[in-house]
């Protein structure tokens, strides 16, 4: 017989979370649902009962009618964890919430990292930040702040530290490939600027076009470098 003690064992009294729920095996729902309904475990190797008093809360990003139907939930499982039901849009349609968890997670990870305190966090890179679709929700900002926390490398987080993929121009082509003087023009070369945290060597390799070329244009379009404040 094992002494050590599981999960709902450690979390007598008090509340356990059981992370996406949806993507549990039949086998393990019927397990689960015995715990639920019983309130009671058994440790391996062991067949006494051991009572249990816990409050489950459980996520998941998955449809649960959809698994119920399809015949990947129990019905009777479904109706034991759906008690009280909470619906969190998507990051994407609460951008409002970015600024926060921004700010959140950038304190968590420079703590966790040992760091006096959070960076500051570039006009340039929030907007790149609410600008994103989000397909990862928040667990992908999460990812990427610890990203641009090590590139910044202690300093203030600019849009270049950021992962490739929040970049408007991660497939960009050359400036040739749009119309000259033209709004596709202006739109690239602001992207491109502010890509590479305004350096404008970098960007004007990206462009295919050399500094001198680059300085012209922005001063054609009036560009501007954002405020690092």
């Amino acid at each position: 017989m094992s002494d050590r003690q599981g999960r709902f064992e450690e979390a007598d009294g008090g509340t356990i979370f059981l992370d996406e729920i949806g993507d549990i095996s039949p086998v393990v729902q019927v397990k689960l649902l015995r715990v639920l309904q019983e309130r009671t475990i058994e440790r391996v190797g062991d067949n006494k009962p051991i009572p249990v008093n816990v409050r489950v809360v459980s996520a998941t990003n998955r449809d649960l009618d959809l698994l119920l139907a399809s015949g990947q939930m129990r019905e009777d499982f479904y109706y034991r964890i759906k008690v009280v039901s909470l619906v969190i849009p998507p990051l994407r349609d609460r951008r409002e919430d970015i600024p926060l968890l921004v700010a959140y997670f950038l304190d968590r990870i420079t703590k966790k990292q040992g760091r006096s305190g959070p960076p500051v966090v570039s006009g340039d890179a929030m907007r790149l930040l609410m600008n994103h679709s989000w397909p990862g929700n928040v667990r992908e900002l999460d990812n990427s702040l610890e990203h641009a926390v090590v590139l910044s490398r202690g300093g203030a987080i600019k849009a270049v530290h950021l992962p490739p993929e929040l970049s408007p121009i991660k497939n960009v082509g050359r400036l040739r490939e749009v119309p000259l003087h033209s709004s596709q023009e202006k739109v690239m070369l602001a992207a491109a600027l502010e890509r590479t945290g305004w350096n404008r060597s970098r960007a004007a390799r990206r462009l295919g076009i050399d500094r001198t070329t680059l300085w012209r244009k922005i001063r054609e379009y009036g560009l501007m470098p954002p405020d690092t404040d």
